[in-house]
């Protein structure tokens, strides 16, 4: 089996902040995949841990994705309510989407952002990627925070997917964010992403008047 297929075997964003971060890896030592799924592919791998031993990881491989935090000129942002199966209930959202397969994150940004809400923007500033799902999944959401912001009014929707757009003050869906009203993790870690690099970039400002 390919060492490739084994995420223990290399990671673009591997943190660097422990300089013993290698002495907890695990060596992939097999994959076999389990749902060949048109997102979603399953794997069960066995792994060699520190210690010698051998232990059994089960992990979802997914594309990535992208999520957007959109900011008009008047304070206001936009999210979207959308239903999810897996949890029987409707949530209220980032704009957000995954990567086509060549896609840098910038450019599924600017995608998603047109899809679901019928915006484009002309300045897109990266707030930083996450892994969402760090014990069952190699997902990485990138986050954006998107201005100068013009409406084409339009949607386009992928099949089989609705989302209702939902317009509100940033500093309300932030307060929302904080306490604990959203149910969506990418949600309120793009919110609190984008509020904290809005309050830093107002600071530095200051201190240069």
């Amino acid at each position: 089996m390919p060492d490739s297929k084994l995420p223990g075997n290399g990671d673009p964003l591997a943190s660097t902040e422990n300089p013993d971060a290698d002495s907890l890896r695990e060596k992939g030592i097999s994959s076999k995949e389990l749902v060949d799924g048109k997102l979603l592919h399953a794997f069960r791998d066995y792994v060699e841990t520190p210690s010698g031993d051998e232990s059994v990881r089960e992990w979802i491989r997914h594309p990535g994705a992208a999520a957007i935090v959109p900011l008009f000129a008047d304070g206001s942002t936009l999210l979207v309510r959308q239903f999810r199966y897996p949890t029987g209930r409707t949530f209220l959202e980032l704009p957000a989407g995954k990567r086509d397969a060549g896609d840098d994150p910038e450019t599924t940004a600017h995608r998603e952002l047109m899809e679901e809400t019928g915006l484009s923007a002309k300045k897109l500033t990266p707030l930083g990627p996450l892994f969402p799902g760090i014990g069952y999944s190699d997902e990485i959401i990138w986050f954006f925070l998107a201005e100068e912001l013009t409406e084409s009014g339009t949607q386009s929707l992928d099949a089989g997917e609705a989302v209702q757009p939902v317009r509100l003050p940033f500093a309300e869906a932030v307060a929302r964010a904080q306490r604990g009203d959203l149910g969506d993790m990418k949600t309120v870690a793009g919110l609190l992403m984008a509020d904290a690099h809005l309050k830093n970039h107002s600071e530095q400002r200051s201190a240069e008047e």
